[in-house]
């Protein structure tokens, strides 16, 4: 039985991997895709069925660990491949489970015409952590301002709007001489007084980091030149992006990122629709209020908007428009981190 065992493993050369938690499943076939191997396999077992393996072609969808396997696999010897689980799904035959999902992966990796997910490094990772911490904290923030907000005003507290004139009602709640708190409802807002500053203090110490990062960064610096681009976007870019390379144009970082519109076309007939919203929301969103603020600076000082700016604004909303102003940004990241070169304002306004 080991000797049929062993001898079916020569045999592999591809690898379908379904990743869990604790249970994996493995779906091998040989060069011509007929199934050679399929088993379940321990977490601790993972790595130890891949070292008697001969080099081969692996693929993994694209999850939260699917970085980490990569790694561990291709430090085998193993070529890892990424794909996005929408992908796999047109793969799977019948009902959904870990072994078909497993099949599944291994009949989609060898397809001429697969997209891949690239592999995201250790330094990758740690950056983008600190945005998910950041945008976590923030949402945090604003859920304790408005908790605050909420409370005082159902004793008549009200302060204007904006987060700058939260201060007031925290030097309100802190000062026991003002008679318009009871005591009970005053040591229930110092808690979350409290905790809003512990909140703020650690957002500031996460963007420190975020600058030192970008500092280190000669891409980093160079996607701040971009007008719309600050020290949180051009990070989450380079973070997210890597290796520019692996896009063949701006409109396909554009594409990935879900900046274009969704296509409805048969029969000859072109049907756009709304942006696809693929890709990572955070990256759109970042890209997004980055061109609104570019849009308020210039309604400004109307002598720095571009022709193709003012000619826009005249045939479509405002929102249309930014979300134009993104995709634009999302091609000159492209042509940077591409080439290697610096925004150009000049050169912009003269095109």
């Amino acid at each position: 039985m080991i000797q049929k065992e062993e001898a079916s493993m020569t045999k592999v050369t591809t690898v379908g991997l379904d990743l869990a938690k604790l249970v994996f499943q493995v779906h091998g076939a040989d060069k011509e895709g007929r199934p050679v191997i399929r088993k379940k396999l321990r977490r601790g077992q993972v790595l130890g069925f891949f070292a008697g393996l001969s080099p081969c072609l692996v693929g993994l969808e694209a999850c939260a660990s699917a970085h980490y396997w990569a790694h561990e696999l291709q430090g085998l010897g193993h070529e890892v491949r990424l794909i996005p689980p929408q992908y796999v799904k047109p793969f799977v035959k019948t009902n959904k489970n870990d072994a078909s999902d497993a099949e599944a992966i291994c009949e989609a990796v060898v397809r001429p015409t697969m997209r891949f997910a690239p592999i995201k490094s250790a330094e990758q990772q740690s950056v983008l952590m600190l945005h998910r911490a950041r945008e976590l904290l923030v949402r945090q923030k604003t859920m304790l301002i408005n908790a605050l907000r909420g409370h005082c005003g159902e004793l008549g507290i009200i302060v204007a709007q904006g987060a700058s004139k939260v201060s007031e009602l925290i030097e309100m709640i802190e000062d026991p001489g003002d008679t318009r708190l009871p005591t009970l409802a005053r040591e229930a807002l110092r808690a979350l007084t409290a905790q809003l500053r512990m909140v703020q203090t650690q957002i500031i110490g996460l963007e420190k980091q975020l600058k030192a990062w970008h500092r280190a960064s000669e891409d980093s610096r160079r996607l701040e030149t971009i007008p719309g681009v600050g020290v949180i976007t051009a990070t989450a870019l380079v973070a997210t992006i890597g290796d520019a390379s692996q896009f063949h144009s701006g409109r396909q970082l554009a594409a990935w990122l879900g900046l274009v519109p969704k296509q409805y076309s048969s029969g000859g007939k072109e049907r756009l629709g709304r942006i696809s919203k693929r890709g990572d929301g955070y990256l759109r969103k970042l890209l997004v209020h980055g061109a609104r603020t570019v849009l308020l600076w210039s309604r400004r000082k109307k002598e720095n908007r571009s022709p193709w700016q003012t000619a826009l604004l005249a045939r479509r909303p405002t929102n249309v428009v930014l979300v134009a102003m993104a995709n634009k940004t999302a091609r000159v990241v492209w042509a940077l981190l591409s080439r290697g070169e610096t925004y150009q304002e000049q050169a912009q306004k003269a095109a």
